[in-house]
């Protein structure tokens, strides 16, 4: 049951401009979703990021999109569930990879539907609780207990990125563990 690096995908759903103020502790959200994509691009996991309604609520935040890796896609979508955008889902599939790691926001709507439908397609879903947010704690809370119901891992950010990275005393460990400090 560990999450591997090399079975693993990072999905980062709409941590954007407009949404983002209101979110209950975003720094905190930002500051782990920055660890999770910098040890994603050190440890080659993809990632795909996806937008929710962009001329509405803004494109991802600069820390953010900083900190993808190269080449990453951007997926709009309009669904609250990113597995009901077909373009997601074929890049999802495209990756061949089974368990995917997901952060962002919002917790029990975005994030939630995302993980269900995952889910729902036979994914692993690893969800990184400290990278996770709603505009209220009681939404953020409820969300973690009916995922961790419903058949999802519930990880901190340092699992996923000790995890990944399996041992110590590597040039990629010196480089990824130095994010958590």
């Amino acid at each position: 049951m560990l999450i591997r690096a090399e079975e693993s995908v990072l999905v980062v759903v709409d941590v954007q401009a407009r949404l983002l103020p209101a979110i209950h502790e975003s720094g905190r959200v930002l500051r782990n979703a920055g660890i999770l994509l910098k040890a994603a691009g050190a440890l080659s996991v993809p990632v795909l990021l996806t937008e929710q309604y962009a001329k509405g609520l803004g494109e991802t935040v600069e820390p953010v999109r900083a900190a993808l890796p190269a080449g990453t896609p951007t997926i709009e979508k309009i669904t609250f569930a990113s597995t009901g955008e077909p373009a997601f889902v074929a890049a999802l599939e495209g990756l061949r990879r089974r368990s995917v790691v997901l952060c962002g926001t919002e917790a029990h709507v975005c994030v939630l539907q995302t993980a269900l439908g995952l889910l729902r397609l036979g994914y692993t879903v690893h969800l990184v609780a400290d990278a996770v947010s709603s505009r209220t704690p009681a939404n953020h809370a409820a969300a973690i207990d009916r995922l961790r119901a419903a058949g999802a891992s519930i990880v901190t950010t340092e699992m996923v990125v000790f995890e990944w990275l399996e041992r110590a005393g590597t040039p990629v460990f010196k480089t990824v563990s130095a994010l958590i400090k």
